[in-house]
């Protein structure tokens, strides 16, 4: 007779087999090489700094490099397109707004389709946006009455046609009914450093870079652009406080995958950088830089996408707003 206890056994055997496999339980083979993160503006700019503050510690995760690559231009929609059109797999984009809502409703020349040629992977950080001023108009303590009152004559700068900063200054002087001189430039730094010199007289800037500037005494600050008084500006007001209602504009940073891109890659992908961003080391360098952590998964930024997009597209119909 066969001993039962020998197929209890193997068989008890056999299952453990299989529940421990390494087979069955393998994370997906990727990245099988180096992650490339383009991003669309210059070194030096926010996306770029987030960027590279997020590849260091995923590198020592994934086992591979993570090369940035700035691509800067057309308010990051160049970038963007690259990414649009990798198929490679290893290719991840570091965004605005812009890029993934409204670049095509802007522009239909536009190549690449936010909605069906990138995937959301996660939303990195928020930042409220500051109206900062020029130092000529700061030293003379011009309030919303003073702006008014200069009209046609002010010119401000943004990051280019269409980002939360010029589609937020369209707004702003629509209701303070007034029409001054737009001047694009490729990122931040470069607003920052023209109104330092008074090349323009204001721009709405995200309040985390924009208050360094303001606490060394380069530029002003009039107002912030939310609902609330935020941190990253303390003793600033809000527009609503100024008596301009109606004006809550943010600027994020997110990072986006083509739509290629395999499921269970950018799955991956998005369990890793939500590790890194959450870990204390990088959650500090973002809030160092200004950010208000948002670590927020695929599925959150996908309905943000959706509710801003429509919000955007609303601004660039009633103030007509085009890239020619």
């Amino acid at each position: 007779m066969i001993d039962r206890r020998f197929f209890l056994t193997a068989a008890a055997a056999t299952a453990g087999t299989v529940r421990f496999s390494p087979c069955a339980f393998a994370e997906p083979a990727w990245p099988s090489k180096p992650l490339r993160f383009v991003v669309g503006f210059s070194a030096g700019s926010t996306p770029d700094l987030i960027a590279r503050t997020i590849g260091d510690p995923l590198s020592q995760l994934i086992g591979q490099p993570v090369v940035v690559e700035n691509k800067p231009g057309a308010s990051g929609n160049i970038a963007a397109d690259i990414v649009a059109k990798a198929h490679d797999d290893h290719t991840v984009g570091v965004m605005i707004n812009l890029n993934l809502t409204i670049a095509r409703i802007l522009n239909p020349a536009v190549t690449y389709d936010p909605r069906h040629d990138l995937a959301p992977i996660c939303l990195v950080g928020t930042t409220p946006f500051l109206l900062a001023l020029s130092p000529k108009w700061a030293a003379q303590k011009a309030g919303i009455d003073e702006l008014r009152a200069a009209g046609s004559k002010l010119n401000y700068g943004s990051v280019g046609i269409g980002s939360m900063a010029h589609l937020g200054m369209e707004l702003l002087t629509a209701k303070l009914g007034i029409k001054p001189t737009h001047v694009p430039y490729p990122g931040n730094p470069q607003v920052l450093a023209a109104l330092a010199a008074n090349e323009i007289d204001l721009a709405f800037v995200p309040a985390g870079i924009a208050m360094q500037q303001v606490q060394g005494g380069k530029i002003g600050a009039l107002a912030i652009a939310s609902a609330q008084r935020s941190d990253l500006a303390p003793g600033v007001p809000t527009l609503g406080q100024l008596g301009v209602e109606g004006i809550e504009i943010e600027g994020w940073v997110a990072m986006a995958a083509p739509a290629t891109m395999p499921e269970e890659f950018r799955s991956r992908l998005e369990a890793l950088v939500l590790q890194v961003i959450r870990s204390p080391e990088v959650r500090k360098q973002l809030t160092q830089q200004g950010w208000d952590v948002a670590a927020a998964p695929a599925d959150v930024l996908a309905r943000r996408l959706e509710a801003e997009t429509a919000m955007l597209t609303k601004i660039i119909e009633t103030q007509n707003i085009h890239v020619n």
